[in-house]
């Protein structure tokens, strides 16, 4: 009998598996493919990755350096973060992937200003070839 109890309780006390809620905002460029821009997973956030796509008009930004698509790919991030109820700081994986490792001191760089502390963990691969021929793509995980 106490082992039943013990069972109904530990039941009771275990919530439901969170099911996954779509993010979207028009702040981040729509899909281009069949996926969604995040998802969230009770207090974690499943971040698909963005390029440097203009949220207005769906098309590639015009200044091409990997500074602006990194600027560009980061606030994309940024937008849905924040539509999600997250901060950036909630961030806590990142995978870069870049056309050119030559050019990651630069995207650094820039990367560098949007976690200025506690940075998430991350691993940056270089990529044979990107979507819409892109220098840079970033996928995260923010969790709280």
């Amino acid at each position: 009998m106490m082992i039943r109890a013990a069972l109904l309780l530990l039941a009771l006390a275990t919530p439901a598996l969170a099911q996954p809620q779509v993010i979207s905002t028009p702040g981040s460029p729509a899909a281009i493919g069949p996926y969604s821009q995040a998802l969230r997973v009770g207090n974690t956030l499943y971040l698909a990755g963005q390029i440097a796509l203009d949220p207005v008009t769906n098309q590639m930004i015009a200044d091409r350096s990997i500074e602006a698509e990194t600027r560009r790919v980061l606030d994309n991030l940024k937008a849905v973060v924040e539509a999600a109820g997250f901060r950036m700081s909630d961030i806590v994986s990142t995978t870069v992937f870049m056309a050119d490792l030559n050019e990651f001191a630069r995207m650094n760089a820039v990367y560098a200003t949007y976690f200025p502390t506690s940075p998430p963990a991350r691993a940056t691969v270089q990529a044979a070839r990107l979507p819409r021929d892109a220098k840079v793509e970033i996928v995260g995980i923010a969790a709280r």
